[in-house]
């Protein structure tokens, strides 16, 4: 039986992170992968495209993540062509007012900022959570690249820490209203029964050779690996 092809949309494939994720993606797996890289140049994503391992399946889509009719053409076309979505990535993302005190910045784009920060990684959200509760098997994974920034900001950068602690709300929220597709059954403190499913110790296993294989130039402070569904802030 032919194995079907793994599904990831990555928006903000142009450059930088989002193209270095990409490259990434394509060399860790080498089963069928199909990488739909989302960005505003065609040229930056025809780059982007070169450097994947040969055999990846690219599918470049060129528009504006914070416009609701180029998002939904966008997850339209995933759907027919592709008929599913294993990952989303949030990436897009712009720091326009770097540097620039609040009292100073111009509000006009301040707002560019939350629409590309926020918006887009909220429509492109709303998108992939209608193909992923339709898809068989059901589900999939939303990554939204987040900041720092949204626990401890530097200084005058309003319009971007304010962005991403919204992104942090929408993970968590995000997270918080799939529970209701996952496993059901285990026993709280409070005596009450809230969906708890348990996960292989094999993925404990994984994480500890991810961080194994990280360069001494990078910190990992904190990483929380939890079954999917899993109550875990304020679980009584």
């Amino acid at each position: 039986m032919t194995q079907p092809a793994r599904v990831i949309l990555i928006t903000g494939a142009s450059g930088g992170i989002g193209r270095a994720c990409a490259i990434s993606l394509s060399q860790a797996f080498t089963s069928p992968l199909v990488l739909v890289l989302s960005g505003r140049k065609i040229a930056e994503l025809q780059e982007t495209a070169k450097q994947l391992r040969a055999g990846t399946v690219a599918e470049l889509v060129v528009g504006d993540v914070s416009a609701e009719d180029d998002v939904h053409a966008m997850f339209e076309l995933v759907k027919a062509k592709f008929g599913r979505l294993d990952l989303l990535f949030n990436n897009a993302g712009v720091d326009l007012l770097n540097s620039v005190p609040l009292e100073q910045a111009d509000m006009n784009t301040f707002r560019q900022v939350l629409e590309i920060n926020v918006m887009a990684a909220v429509i492109c959200t709303k998108e992939a959570i209608k193909i992923m509760k339709e898809q068989t098997p059901q589900g999939g994974r939303i990554v939204n690249n987040g900041s720092i920034s949204a626990m401890s900001p530097r200084p005058n950068s309003a319009a971007y820490t304010v962005s991403k602690h919204a992104i942090l709300g929408l993970s968590r929220s995000t997270s918080l209203d799939g529970r209701g597709h996952a496993a059901k059954g285990c026993r709280q403190a409070d005596g009450s029964v809230k969906p708890e499913p348990m996960m292989d110790v094999e993925n404990v296993g994984r994480t500890l050779v991810y961080l194994a294989g990280l360069p001494l130039g990078v910190n990992v402070q904190k990483l929380e690996i939890l079954p999917l569904g899993m109550p875990f802030i304020g679980r009584g």
